[in-house]
């Protein structure tokens, strides 16, 4: 049978139409039931948030069995996320398949997400096929966009399928295509069996559900498996393969992909990318991939401080999901406990923050997001994520040699007339190393020509608003992408503020020394808007070191002592205010600001207008 099972996946830019097509194939094949009225919608996109917001983050693997040239074939459809952050995502998913669907949206050509995905599907050598979707569209240029995919893939124009995923027009000639083009898996029933592990999910019944691509060898009900990574033995209790939804068989053969379920307790036995095999017959494990790496990180806090163990607990249960989110406890002395997670990016963060929301009522504070610095003393070498762990690099004694940021190699695919705008942006954002090309060939005059911008990015600079701004500045034409460009030497410094001399440690920031001052003053007259008035004058203070860089002053709360005299000398009124004064010195020395939790919620919910 194997001959006859194709592993494909579907790899596109973000709203290329990917669940749209994927939903037509689960029809076309009679996987789902075609609806009488109206369409299936997003069959693939589970979550509520995936459904609101229009993106796949969790990837997906339907079998679908179709006849094509009289015989019936076996087609293991395995979905991709298309946003930048879900890289790798889309890389493990890519490892269980031997050809890909290169989806291009005829009206949008290709974007920088296309060529991320495209390089990643090359570099695992599998067939592409190109196709074209949403030709139904007035906006359409097939022409034009299979030129544009001549010229910057090198692929032939004759090669490219057209489709309307949403009328179902072309999607016949797709499936036909995958069963022509795509080679069927390599693998032997005969040989020791060899599992490659490249999901998994949690069941609150049956514990850790493995997703499993078989290589070689056959794997049944009753078998016992062991892991090339852990070492763990498990004896398999349910095998079965997504048709859409879990269908139990009696085997897997190679060329399948499905799941099994092995009385696995932790989600972390699960090492994505390992090799399962037969317990004593070991196999050479498969080349694995690098674990995911957090980009960005930020604490999580309960709103209500007593609800941080419901709060604990709901994260777990989240991440035993989503594999790619590491968790450290924190307490800062303003916002009590919490957590610090680290995320693949901002959209990742947003989705999983707004999935704690949905499927756990939880009501949280998430702080700036900030990323992992790298600390080079004279003797050893220190990551840091929280800005409160940051040394004082003016200090000599801190015996701090460099401190170096991450930085990302980004690049922006925008039309021609944008192009000064990006360039302005990019520098204002401190980018190196800025390149430009145009993308399509001897472009027609009616449309605008593409321009690729390449250039180097601090990851700092990007996990703030630079995705909105690049957006309103291109009138939402320019597409973005990056992938992870190492560590680079740079000027930064830990910027405190202080409420009346005393430092508030859950607002420090890493800000770069040719933007303290301006960021200095902007966190200030924030801070002066949301902090409550007390008795005494309160000075907000930024600094950076020793040195204070912005002041903004609260003044005090007065009551009108001399509103009870009426007439008799002026010096009456003088020793009324001179008590006044006098108390109101003595209050500013011994007293303290509270920082309340709802000025917190203020600066952190609004973003740095």
């Amino acid at each position: 049978m194997h001959n006859r099972a194709r592993n494909f996946s579907i790899i596109a830019h973000i709203d290329h139409g990917k669940s749209t097509l994927a939903d037509r194939l689960l029809e076309l094949t009679g996987t789902i039931q075609m609806k009488s009225t109206g369409l299936n919608q997003q069959v693939l996109d589970k979550l509520k948030v995936e459904r609101e917001r229009g993106i796949t983050g969790r990837s997906f693997f339907p079998s679908m069995i179709h006849r094509i040239h009289g015989k019936q074939h076996l087609l293991n459809l395995i979905d991709t996320p298309g946003h930048v952050d879900f890289a790798w995502e889309v890389s493990r998913s890519l490892a269980a398949c031997q050809g890909a669907l290169l989806l291009v949206d005829a009206s949008q050509g290709v974007q920088a997400q296309s060529i991320s995905v495209f390089h990643i599907a090359q570099e695992r050598g599998l067939k592409i096929i190109p196709v074209l979707s949403k030709i139904d569209l007035p906006a359409s240029q097939p022409e034009r966009i299979a030129a544009q995919l001549q010229s910057t893939f090198g692929i032939d124009p004759s090669e490219i399928l057209h489709i309307s995923a949403k009328t179902g027009k072309g999607v016949e000639a797709v499936l036909t295509a995958i069963v022509d083009r795509i080679p069927p898996p390599s693998g032997n029933i005969n040989s020791p069996l060899k599992a490659f592990m490249f999901d998994s999910l949690y069941d609150r019944y049956r514990g850790v559900i493995s997703l499993v691509s078989i290589q070689d060898g056959i794997i049944q009900r009753g078998d016992r498996i062991a892991s090339c990574h852990t070492r763990k033995k498990y004896e398999i209790t349910e095998v079965g393969v997504m048709h859409p939804e879990e269908v139990t068989t009696t085997s897997l053969q190679p060329g399948q992909v499905g799941y099994i379920a092995c009385n696995m307790k932790e989600s972390s036995e699960a090492h994505i990318g390992d090799t399962l095999h037969r317990v004593g017959m070991p196999v050479d494990p498969m080349p694995g991939f690098q674990p995911s790496k957090a980009m960005v990180y930020a604490g999580v806090f309960p709103v209500d401080s007593n609800d941080f163990i419901k709060l604990e607990e709901s994260i777990k249960r989240l991440t035993l999901t989503d594999r790619s989110v590491t968790i450290q406890r924190e307490s800062s002395t303003a916002l009590g406990q919490g957590c610090r997670l680290g995320f693949l990016g901002t959209l990742h963060m947003d989705v999983f923050r707004q999935r704690l929301e949905d499927e756990y009522d939880a009501s949280i504070i998430v702080t700036a997001p900030t990323v992992p610095y790298k600390v080079v003393y004279k003797d050893k070498s220190v990551m840091i994520s929280n800005p409160t762990e940051f040394p004082d690099t003016s200090d000599t004694s801190s015996k701090v040699k460099e401190v170096q940021e991450p930085v990302v190699n980004a690049s922006i695919i925008v039309p021609e007339e944008y192009v000064g705008e990006m360039m302005n942006l990019c520098f204002a954002h401190r980018a190196e190393n800025l390149d430009h090309r145009y993308l399509d060939s001897g472009s027609t005059s009616e449309a605008s020509a593409r321009t690729i911008l390449t250039c180097t990015l601090p990851l700092s600079e990007i996990v703030t608003d630079f995705f909105d701004q690049l957006k309103s500045r291109s009138s939402g034409y320019a597409s973005f992408d990056y992938e992870d460009g190492g560590y680079k030497a740079s000027n930064l410094a830990k910027m405190v503020f202080l409420l009346n001399g005393k430092p508030v440690d859950a607002l420090a920031l890493i800000v770069h020394r040719s933007a303290q001052q301006e960021v200095g003053r902007k966190w200030v007259k924030k801070l002066h808007k949301v902090i409550p008035r007390q008795l005494f004058e309160v000075p907000i203070q930024a600094a950076v070191g020793k040195k204070i860089i912005a002041r903004e002053t609260l003044s005090a709360m007065r009551a009108d002592v001399t509103a009870g005299l009426y007439g008799g000398h002026y010096e009456r009124k003088m020793k009324h205010l001179e008590n006044q004064k006098e108390s109101k010195r003595k209050m500013k020395r011994i007293g303290s600001v509270d920082l309340p939790q709802e000025a917190f919620f203020d600066i952190l919910s609004t973003k740095s207008k």
